[in-house]
């Protein structure tokens, strides 16, 4: 089990069965308008850690959009199987660019 299907258990689980003090507790009780707030702010967070240049703070904060974009995933009932599945999709397009016309780009 890698660390995303590990936070994607411990995720499940803190829906499951509650646990005084959770953090992940608290947002599904906040319900889905909180989590996407967080998603939002973390995503901010970094984006400014990327212009800062500080590869600690942007692997920080990459860390908290994912774990943050994981509780929304559960809270809408979408799997890490499910983004997996659509990613394999997405990389068998690799290379398949779509041909640019001039009548496609009105400018």
């Amino acid at each position: 089990m890698n660390a995303f299907e590990q936070m994607e258990a411990v995720i499940a689980q803190r829906r499951a069965e509650p646990q005084e003090g959770s953090y992940t507790c608290y947002l599904f009780e906040k319900g889905l308008d909180k989590i996407l707030k967080k998603v939002g702010e973390e995503c901010a967070e970094t984006i400014i850690a990327a212009k800062n240049g500080d590869k600690a703070e942007l692997v920080g904060e990459i860390n908290d959009v994912f774990y943050h974009l994981m509780v929304m995933m559960n809270e809408c009932g979408v799997s890490l199987a499910d983004v997996c599945e659509e990613m394999d999709l997405r990389a068998c397009k690799i290379g398949n660019l779509k041909q640019f016309h001039v009548s496609d780009h009105n400018t």
